[in-house]
C-alpha cells in the first residue's frame, strides 16, 4: 500500500557438489591455499542438469526420476534452468581456493589461521579503495556544538613502530605440496612469533634484520631442505593485504571465545532466547571488523542477533503437499532464503529446487560413487528418513567464483534449517514485538553488552595468546571521538512561515495551523472502491477535504467509480473508465492488503494508463474502536501525499545555494526475475527556486555495468532542468546509494569517470566555458558503526568526521533521524569526487538539509530525500511493475 506512516533450456554445463565433502589433499600447488571445504577430485562428474546420478523412479512429488546412470532425463517444462545458463567458470587464483556459500555481511575475511601460521579455509582479498579526492585538504568541519561521542570501537594497542612485514619463502630443492612447506617452516616458528604463511608469502610483525635468511631442515628421507626467506617490504596501513591480515588475526582471536560461526559473524547458541510459540530461536552474537583508521588500528564490535528456526526446511516441504501446486509452492517458499546446515555450521542461499534428484542420487568422489544418504551417514552419522525428498540447490556467489568454486551445492531439506523471517512473520505484530524486546537494545544496554564482549576477549587465554603473538592487545575502553551537533534546520511552510526543528526533527504537529509550502488544488479526481464500502469511503473523503482546507488546499468532491467485486480485471476496467475523464489523480480503495492487486493497479496507473494514484485499504481509512480517533491524522497524511504526487511541496527547507541539482540513485533487485535489477535516478530542479523533481528508471541484468545507464538518465535529467530554467545547473550533488561490498572500486574508477566525461561533453556542447562542478557521494546505510552521547542516542544532526573515519577516504558519519526505541544507526557518506568548491562543513550541512525533504514523513529520514525517493521508485518497479514506467510521469513523485 502507499505508505501512510513514518516509517528454452540451457546447453551450459555445471558441476554439482555436496555441501561438505571429505577433507582432500589437493594442497600441492605452489602458492595455493589449503582447501578444507571441497576437494575438487571428489566433486561429482558431468551429467545432465546439476550432474546428479540415479534417483528413485518417482519422487514423493510424483515426478519422474532417473532410473539408471546414463539414462535419459525426462524434461521438466516448468523447471528453471537459468542457473546453469548463468553459471560461468572462473580461474583459480593462487592454487585451489574454494569458498563456501554464506558469507553474509561484514568486512572480515573468513579465513582461519592454524597453529603453524597457515591460512586455512576461505581466503578472499579485501579491497581497499583510496578514494579521497586530491581537492580535499581537510575533511573535518567546524560548525555546530562540539560534543564528546562514545563509539562502538576499541583501540588495538601495539608497540611503537609496530608494522606487518612481508617475506617471500623459497625451498631448495623445491617442495610442491603447500602442506609440507608449511610443516617445514613451522619447525622455525619461534623466529617469527605470530605469522601467516600461504605457501609462498609470509606475514609477521617481526623484522628479520638480515635481508635474506636461511634455515635448514630435513625431510623424512633425511635429505636437507634449505628454506630461504627474503624480506619483500612493509605493508602500508591502507594496504589491502594489511586489512586482510588484521582480520585474520581477529578471527583467530574470536575463535578462542568458542562461539558458533554463522556466515561471517559469531553467535552464542548457549545464550539463545527461545520463542517457542513461533518455533524460533534468537542467537545473540557479534559482528566484528578491524582495520587502520585515522590514527590507530581500531576494532569495531556490533551486537548482532540471528533468527533461527527450530524446524527444518522439510517441514515446509510437508506443508506444501496440501496445496494445489505443491512443487511451485515449495519453490516460492524456499528460493531466496538462507539456510543453516548443522553438520558443518554453514549458511547457504537457496537458488533453486531439483525435483529430479533425491538423497538416493549419487555423485562421484575419489573413492567412487556414493549416494547422499550413504555419504551423510558415513561422514556425519546422520540418517536421512525421507529418501524421496527433492534436493535444494545453492549457486556459488560471484565471490565464490572469483575464489575458484564454480560448482552448485546440493542440500537435503531434512538437514537444513531456515534462518531469517518470512513475509508472513514480519506481518505478525505479536511476533515482531516479542522479538524486539530481545533484539532492540537501548544505548545503555548496548554499551554494557560491548563491555562484556571486551572482557571476554581480554580474559580468554586462547584469545589473549593470539593477540600477544602479534604484539597486540585490546584496549578496555570504548573509543571516544570529537563530534558536533549541526544547528537545527528551519522548515519553510506556505506564506513563508518558518519553524525551527525540535530535538526530534519532527514537525508533524505544525500542520495543524500552517499551510503547505506549495499546494496543488485537486479539482478532478476519482475514487474507485467496492460498492459495499461506499459510505465509509465517503466519510473518509470528507475528512480529507476538511484536512486539506486546514492546510489551505482545495479538494473538490470526487467522482465515485463503484465496483461489484475486487478481481484484478474489475480494477483494470474501472481505471480505464476513470482515466477517460482526465482526472488529476485516482484513489483506489482495497478491502485489505493484497500484493497481487496492488501490483495490478500500479501497472495500470504507471505503465498502461499513466496517472498518479493513491492506494489505501478500508482498514486504514475506516478503523474500528479506539483507532478511529486517529483518522484525521491519516487523512492529513493522505492529503500531503496526494499533493506531493501532483508536483506540490508540503514543506521546504532553506537552501543556501542556487542553481543546484541534487541527484539520488539506488538499485533494487527484482523479486520475481532474479537476474534483473532496476536502477532509479531522482533529481531536483533547483529547490531554491522551484520544488520540482525528475525521475528515470533503467533495467539491467545482474552484474551489468551501470555507467551507461546512469549517464543516460543524467542526460535526461539535465534536459528537464534546462527546459525548466533555460540553463544547465551550476552545481551537481550526486548521492549514490545501493553500492554493495566490493563495488566501490567499480563506482570510483568507472561510474564517476563515465559520468564526468558525459557531463563535460554536455556542458561543452551547450557552450559552457568550464565543466560543471560536481560532488559524487557514496551513501551507505548497512554499517556497523554506532555512537552515543552520555550513554544515550545522539540527537539528529550529530556528525563524526575524525578518528573512526578512514584515512584513504573523504568520509563522515551523520545521524539525521530520531528514534524513540533502540539505538539509532548513523549513515556513512564517502565523498569520492569533488569539484564543487564547498568545504566539509557545507557538504555536511547540505546533506543534513536534504534529509528533511522526504514527503512521506514529516520528519527527517536516514538518507538524503533524493536517495529515499530513488529507493521507493526502484522498489516499486522491481517488486510491482517489473517493467519501466511511462515517461509521462517523470516529473511527478508518483511512486510515493
Amino acid at each position: 500500500m502507499d505508505k501512510l506512516t513514518s516509517a528454452g533450456r540451457s546447453k551450459g554445463r555445471g558441476r554439482a557438489t555436496n555441501p561438505q565433502q571429505p577433507k582432500g589433499n589437493d594442497r600441492n600447488r605452489r602458492g595455493g591455499q589449503q582447501n578444507l571445504q571441497v576437494d575438487r577430485r571428489d566433486a561429482p562428474g558431468s551429467s545432465e542438469r546439476y550432474r546428479q546420478a540415479p534417483a528413485p523412479t518417482t519422487s514423493a512429488w510424483g515426478q519422474p526420476n532417473r532410473t539408471a546412470r546414463g539414462s535419459s532425463v525426462p524434461q521438466q517444462p516448468n523447471y528453471s534452468t537459468s542457473l546453469v545458463q548463468q553459471h560461468t567458470s572462473a580461474s583459480v587464483l593462487q592454487g585451489n581456493v574454494t569458498t563456501q556459500r554464506g558469507n553474509i555481511g561484514g568486512d572480515a575475511t573468513v579465513v582461519r589461521e592454524d597453529s603453524r601460521g597457515a591460512v586455512r579455509g576461505k581466503r578472499i582479498l579485501t579491497e581497499v579503495v583510496t578514494s579521497r579526492p586530491p581537492t580535499c585538504i581537510t575533511k573535518t568541519g567546524k560548525t555546530g556544538k562540539k560534543v564528546a561521542i562514545q563509539t562502538n570501537y576499541y583501540r588495538v594497542l601495539k608497540k611503537p613502530q609496530w608494522s606487518i612485514h612481508q617475506y617471500r619463502v623459497d625451498f631448495a630443492p623445491d617442495v610442491d605440496m603447500v602442506r609440507v612447506r608449511r610443516a617445514y617452516l613451522a619447525q622455525h616458528k619461534e623466529t617469527f612469533g605470530g605469522y601467516i604463511f600461504d605457501g609462498t608469502v609470509l606475514f609477521c610483525t617481526k623484522y628479520l634484520e638480515k635481508q635474506q635468511m636461511e634455515f635448514l631442515t630435513k625431510n623424512r628421507e633425511g635429505e636437507t631442505i634449505q628454506i630461504k626467506i627474503k624480506h619483500v617490504g612493509q605493508l602500508d596501513v591502507t594496504d589491502a593485504q594489511q586489512l586482510q591480515v588484521l582480520n585474520l588475526i581477529l578471527r583467530r582471536a574470536m575463535e578462542g571465545l568458542h562461539l558458533q560461526l554463522v556466515g561471517r559473524s559469531f553467535f552464542d547458541p548457549k545464550a539463545k532466547h527461545c520463542l517457542n510459540a513461533y518455533c524460533l530461536e534468537l542467537w545473540p552474537g557479534y559482528q566484528t571488523s578491524i582495520r587502520q583508521h585515522e590514527q590507530d588500528v581500531l576494532l569495531c564490535a556490533e551486537i548482532a542477533h540471528k533468527v533461527m528456526r527450530t524446524d527444518s526446511v522439510y517441514k515446509t516441504l510437508q506443508e506444501c503437499q496440501n496445496k494445489t501446486d505443491p512443487l511451485n509452492a515449495f519453490k516460492r517458499e524456499v528460493v531466496g532464503t538462507i539456510v543453516l546446515t548443522g553438520y558443518n555450521n554453514k549458511t547457504y542461499r537457496i537458488d533453486d529446487v531439483d525435483f529430479n534428484s533425491s538423497p538416493t542420487s549419487k555423485f562421484k568422489t575419489k573413492e567412487g560413487e556414493i549416494s547422499y544418504m550413504d555419504y551423510y551417514k558415513k561422514r556425519y552419522h546422520l540418517c536421512i528418513k525421507d529418501a524421496k525428498q527433492p534436493l535444494l540447490v545453492s549457486r556459488p556467489t560471484e565471490r565464490n567464483i572469483r575464489g575458484g568454486q564454480n560448482e552448485f551445492i546440493m542440500l537435503i531439506p531434512e538437514l537444513a534449517r531456515s534462518t531469517g523471517l518470512t513475509n508472513a512473520m514480519r506481518s505478525n505484530f505479536s511476533l515482531m514485538r516479542a522479538m524486539s524486546e530481545f533484539t532492540r537494545l537501548a544505548p545503555d544496554r548496548r554499551i554494557e553488552r560491548l563491555r562484556v564482549f571486551n572482557n571476554r576477549l581480554n580474559e580468554t587465554d586462547e584469545s589473549v595468546a593470539v593477540l600477544n603473538s602479534w604484539s597486540m592487545r585490546l584496549d578496555t575502553n570504548l573509543v571516544e571521538v570529537p563530534g558536533r551537533i549541526i544547528p537545527p534546520c528551519r522548515i519553510v511552510f506556505g506564506g513563508n512561515e518558518r519553524y525551527d526543528c525540535n530535538e526530534y526533527a519532527d514537525w508533524t504537529r505544525e500542520f495543524r495551523n500552517k499551510s503547505m509550502y506549495k499546494n496543488v488544488d485537486i479539482r478532478r479526481w476519482c475514487v474507485i472502491a467496492l460498492k459495499r464500502n461506499l459510505t465509509e469511503i465517503q466519510n473518509f473523503v470528507q475528512m480529507c477535504i476538511r484536512a486539506a482546507n486546514g492546510m489551505r488546499m482545495r479538494i473538490a468532491v470526487p467522482m465515485y467509480q463503484q465496483i461489484m467485486d475486487d478481481r484484478n480485471g474489475t480494477y483494470s476496467q474501472a481505471i480505464n473508465s476513470s482515466v477517460s475523464e482526465d482526472p488529476q489523480i485516482l484513489m483506489v480503495v482495497l478491502p485489505a492488503v493484497n500484493e497481487e492487486k496492488y501490483s495490478c493497479i500500479k501497472k495500470k496507473c504507471c505503465v498502461d494508463r499513466p496517472v498518479p494514484s493513491q492506494v489505501v485499504t478500508i482498514r486504514t481509512i475506516a478503523p474500528r474502536g479506539d483507532k478511529a480517533s486517529g483518522l484525521m491524522s491519516v487523512a492529513t497524511k493522505v492529503v500531503i501525499q496526494m499533493n506531493a504526487k501532483l508536483m506540490g511541496a508540503p514543506w521546504m527547507t532553506e537552501i543556501p545555494i542556487s542553481g543546484l541539482m541534487t541527484v539520488g540513485f539506488d538499485v533494487c533487485h527484482s523479486g520475481k526475475e532474479k537476474n534483473k535489477s532496476y536502477g532509479a535516478l531522482v533529481a531536483t530542479m533547483d529547490l531554491k527556486s522551484k520544488p520540482h523533481y525528475f525521475s528515470a528508471v533503467s533495467q539491467h541484468l545482474k552484474g551489468q555495468e551501470l555507467s551507461n545507464e546512469i549517464a543516460l538518465n543524467m542526460t535526461f535529467a539535465l534536459k528537464a532542468y534546462r527546459n525548466e530554467h533555460g540553463t544547465l545547473p551550476k552545481r551537481i550533488l550526486f548521492y549514490r546509494d545501493g553500492v554493495g561490498d566490493g563495488q566501490l572500486h567499480q563506482v570510483f574508477n568507472t561510474e564517476v569517470k563515465f559520468l564526468k566525461d558525459k557531463l563535460d561533453e554536455i556542458y561543452k556542447n551547450a557552450g559552457e566555458a568550464t565543466p560543471c562542478p560536481m560532488a559524487f557521494i557514496v551513501v551507505s546505510k548497512r554499517i556497523n558503526t554506532r555512537y552515543f552521547i552520555n550513554g544515550r542516542n545522539p540527537p539528529p544532526g550529530s556528525v563524526v568526521d575524525d578518528v573512526i573515519t578512514l584515512p584513504e577516504r573523504y568520509d563522515f558519519f551523520l545521524v539525521s533521524q530520531s528514534v524513540r526505541q533502540g539505538t539509532v544507526s548513523p549513515t556513512s557518506y564517502n565523498v569520492i569526487y569533488d569539484t564543487m568548491g564547498l568545504d566539509a562543513d557545507k557538504i555536511q550541512m547540505l546533506t543534513y538539509k536534504m534529509t528533511h525533504l522526504y514527503y512521506n514523513w514529516s520528519g527527517t529520514c536516514r538518507v538524503p530525500a533524493v536517495c529515499q525517493y530513488a529507493h521507493k521508485l526502484a522498489f516499486l518497479v522491481a517488486e510491482s511493475l517489473n517493467r519501466l514506467p511511462s515517461t509521462a510521469l517523470e516529473k511527478q513523485l508518483y511512486f510515493l
